[in-house]
């Protein structure tokens, strides 16, 4: 090959390193942000509710679609939250086609009869899906505050009287934002990869923003969002699949700054299965660059916004890009050692090298920072990070996909992510694209990308090479056993006692 096109070659792949490497070094960025706040606001707890001496009507907006086995146990926990008797409505934002909606009838009835408020929402259709729902239902009460969560949340008893205070004493936030917990990290190791995941942007990416001045995003769940701001940002509009991210964009852009409380922890059901979890993380790749390809124009042009700002508003939109830089590494790995003389381009070379090590080892850090924070006593769960490694680097195939329908404009459905609850009663489809054949093609040439490096001597990217063919390899692998099981081709009834919810038969 030609010195000019090995050349050529060596800087494709060096681009997509440097990419990754920049990436890794905001989260660095973040990670040093964090620590420097921490002190200060990790010790302020607001829990203090004497200077209150009204407290305002509340609305908690709990959007569903087909979410019968999580349903009761998140109205009852919305219900038990400590507030003013009168003051606290809930809305059940009801779109589901299936036995959910006779279930969310029977416990909302259940609830009124002791003396709660509960409100069932039903459309006609699911125009909007999530954000339409909420944006058709707003209309119908005039609360000033209005709480939102999601079917699999459990809020914790004073979620509503400390987020509600925040918001009271300082009357220029527009949200607060709670951290999320898990309902069940331990119940594998997906699950505990999961966990991981979330808890590295819960406990260390949102509090470095929203401590710093920066623009941060509501995680569409386990919030507390003040009627106006909303109304100023324009309102929920679902032009994208994340329409919490396009919302609290907004309404910073218009003068909303949002809070974040580290200590007050929703928990959630984390997904159990490999194919919801691509689900879930689909609709956040392509959401998050609809997202950034309608606001980054805009937040480019703040005139009240920093340079540094602006900049972390971009990592922090485009972060999915690292998954088509996985993908474009992983497919290039084995033609720019076999068709180049590397020995030529020692500084390409070098580049690459400590442009991977740095991409690798950031989120590593970051996510042992976070397990210390959280688990004092046992963050050593961090033995799990290769894993979490794998899982990350293996649905990049997916991701990839997700990011480029965002790019050339291609529309998709808002498609849930299922939860079993606590006895599974209903299975649910996820009708989304699973790709396990690409993913374990993928992780076969990855192998053999690196048995060659190794009969090469390119012992340097031997660790990452075998990373990334881990990583296809298991998520390709997991996909197809769970798509050929049969896990989810239907939606059906499991031949099991149902919960004791279920009325009794005459």
């Amino acid at each position: 090959m030609p010195e000019s096109l090995q050349h050529s070659l060596i800087i494709a792949y060096m681009l997509p390193a440097i990419g990754l490497m920049l990436f890794g070094l905001n989260l660095y960025v973040l990670t040093f942000l964090f620590l420097r706040k921490k002190k200060k606001n990790l010790a302020v707890s607001n829990q203090d509710f004497s200077g209150i001496e009204e407290w305002p009507d509340v609305l908690t907006q709990v959007p569903i679609y087909n979410e019968y086995n999580v349903i009761e146990r998140c109205l009852r926990a919305c219900a038990e939250m400590e507030y003013p008797e009168g003051k606290h409505t809930i809305q059940v934002l009801d779109d589901s086609t299936d036995a959910t909606s006779e279930l969310v009838k029977r416990i909302a009835a259940e609830l009124n009869e002791h003396g709660h408020r509960i409100e069932i929402i039903q459309r006609e259709d699911r125009t909007g899906f999530k954000a339409g729902a909420m944006d058709h239902a707003l209309n119908l009460n005039t609360a000033a505050y209005i709480a939102i969560f999601d079917a699999d949340f459990v809020p914790p008893k004073d979620f509503l009287k400390r987020t509600v205070s925040t918001l009271l004493k300082q009357p220029e936030l527009g949200l607060v934002q709670a951290r999320w917990g898990h309902l069940n990290p331990d119940e594998s190791l997906l699950t505990r990869a999961q966990a991981m995941g979330i808890d590295g942007h819960f406990a260390i990416e949102q509090p470095a923003r929203a401590w710093n001045d920066l623009f941060m995003n509501f995680n569409g769940t386990a919030g507390l969002w003040r009627r106006q701001a909303i109304e100023d940002a324009g309102g929920w509009q679902h032009d994208t699949l994340t329409e919490d991210m396009d919302l609290s964009y907004r309404s910073q852009l218009a003068g909303w700054p949002c809070a974040f409380l580290w200590d007050l922890e929703a928990p959630a059901e984390l997904p159990n299965d490999i194919i919801a979890f691509k689900s879930q993380q689909f609709r956040w790749a392509k959401g998050s660059i609809e997202t950034a390809i309608k606001l980054l124009p805009r937040v480019c042009k703040a005139k009240d916004k920093s340079l540094f700002s602006k900049v972390q508003s971009f990592a922090h939109m485009t972060h999915y890009m690292i998954h088509p830089f996985m993908v474009w590494m992983a497919l290039l790995a084995l033609p720019v050692v076999q068709f180049t003389w590397l020995n030529k381009f020692p500084v390409e070379m070098s580049t690459i090298f400590c442009a991977i090590l740095i991409g690798t080892i950031a989120p590593t850090f970051m996510y042992s920072i976070a397990q210390q924070h959280l688990y004092p006593k046992g963050w050593k769960r961090i033995v799990i990070i290769p894993f979490l490694s794998c899982i990350g680097i293996g649905i990049a195939i997916s991701n990839t996909r997700a990011v480029f329908e965002a790019l050339i404009g291609k529309k998709s459905a808002f498609i849930r992510t299922p939860k079993k609850g606590e006895n599974n009663t209903m299975s649910y489809k996820v009708k989304m694209p699973v790709l396990p054949i690409l993913e374990i093609a993928l992780g076969i040439y990855s192998f053999y990308t690196f048995f060659f490096y190794m009969q090469n001597d390119r012992i340097l990217l031997l660790p990452f090479m075998f990373i990334y063919a881990c990583g296809f390899s298991l998520v390709g692998i997991m996909s197809l056993h769970q798509t050929l099981k049969g896990k989810i081709p239907t939606i059906r009834r499991r031949k099991k006692t149902m919960p004791a919810f279920e009325p009794q038969k005459a």
